[in-house]
């Protein structure tokens, strides 16, 4: 089969790799017909991600049609169309019983953090992603879904990781009815998190970024006011500004590891490899909500040290919530969203790429080119 691979930093290229097999009785196969191009896919592209191996096939946002089952499986056929959440998890450990699944005990051997994630180097399992033709999709009684008829296949992908974590990064702030929500972010989950701030009650919603066509997105698809930080002296006196002089109630985070904004912590986070990501934006997410605000953070970022201002956080009575988004759980609510033409997540898809091009397709992405915003992968037929 065609398959990305790595082969370092910035490096890709499609190869041939042997088809996957059934290695387990609960395994399926998938022949994909959509992936996508995640943010933080990024991080990996960029070398930010430590143990991301030379030959590994990145991509966890992906539909497909199952083309082989193992014996055990039950819930699904060969035939079916199914989204697979970008977790990987088993279902029945003490994590997964309480609705925990991005923190699954059994499918990561460095499993003391987060669980099993499809593309996302060894650190999450080392299993193979979704820019290819064909992906083995374990535990496939757990994750995958067939596609309901009149969900469109392009908003089913979405499902697979950004919208649906950009509504669990909603979730996560505790809006209360008439709050000002702050979104740091206007890529695909920062947009998607801004739309989802209204469908949980917020009367006012604030997108910050420095692109404008970007900010431009988040006026269509959120129908958020916006700012461009870097048109502004200092982002956290013009949000406070902006909210009568206490802060936003809410803020979610939704840029991650490689947050521009302050060159020190640029370099040394995106270029030195000395934190586990740039925390400029989660910073000025505790710095603008108010005093016993909430800030939600769904940017994703290393495992080792980053310069954050967890003091101010303490003395400003701060509520932090953050996770890997549970996709699964936040299913049932998108699909009646749709349905109620609430929410169309394809509208933030921008570019479509031939997975013979997905090297262009992250040269693109990476460098914010042609006012990409969200890139799909399409296989050859």
């Amino acid at each position: 089969m065609k398959a990305m691979t790595y082969r370092g930093p910035y490096k890709l290229r499609v190869e041939e790799k042997p088809d996957p097999v059934i290695e387990h009785p609960n395994d399926a196969i998938v022949r994909v017909e959509l992936a996508a191009i995640c943010g933080s896919d990024l991080h990996l592209y960029h070398g930010m991600m430590p143990d991301t191996r030379i030959g590994h096939t990145f991509g966890h946002e992906f539909i497909g049609t199952v083309e082989e089952i193992g014996p055990s499986v039950q819930n699904l056929a060969v035939g079916d169309r199914v989204l697979v959440p970008f977790n990987v998890y088993c279902g029945s450990c003490f994590f997964c019983a309480r609705g925990l699944y991005s923190n699954c005990h059994n499918v990561n051997p460095n499993a003391t953090a987060v669980g099993g994630i499809y593309g996302y180097s060894h650190t999450t399992g080392g299993y193979d992603g979704g820019q290819a033709e064909l992906v083995r999709v374990p535990l496939a009684d757990v994750g995958p879904s067939v596609i309901p008829d009149d969900i469109h296949p392009e908003d089913a992908l979405l499902l697979t990781d950004a919208f649906s974590t950009g509504y669990f990064g909603a979730q996560l702030a505790d809006i209360e009815e008439g709050d000002t929500a702050v979104v740091f972010g206007a890529g695909p989950v920062g947009l998607a998190a801004a739309r989802s701030c209204w469908l949980m009650g917020a009367g006012r919603v604030i997108v910050v970024d420095h692109l404008d066509y970007r900010l431009r997105k988040a006026e269509e698809f959120a129908f958020a006011e916006t700012i461009n930080f870097g048109k502004v002296g200092d982002i956290v006196r013009e949000l406070k500004y902006a909210t009568g002089g206490l802060g936003a109630d809410v803020a979610v985070e939704a840029v991650g590891a490689e947050a521009d904004g302050h060159v020190l912590q640029h370099v040394t986070s995106a270029k030195l490899k000395l934190q586990g990501g740039s925390p400029v934006a989660l910073n000025w997410a505790i710095d603008s909500v108010r005093k016993g605000g909430t800030v939600s953070v769904m940017g994703a970022f290393g495992p080792i040290f980053s310069a954050v201002k967890f003091g101010d956080a303490v003395n400003k009575g701060l509520t932090i919530r953050t996770n890997q988004a549970p996709v699964k759980r936040q299913w049932p609510r998108l699909f009646e969203h749709i349905r109620a033409g609430h929410i169309s997540p394809r509208d933030m898809i921008t570019h479509r790429f031939p997975l013979d091009d997905i090297a262009e397709a992250y040269h693109v992405f990476s460098s914010k080119l042609d006012d990409i915003i969200k890139p799909i992968v399409v296989p050859a037929p």
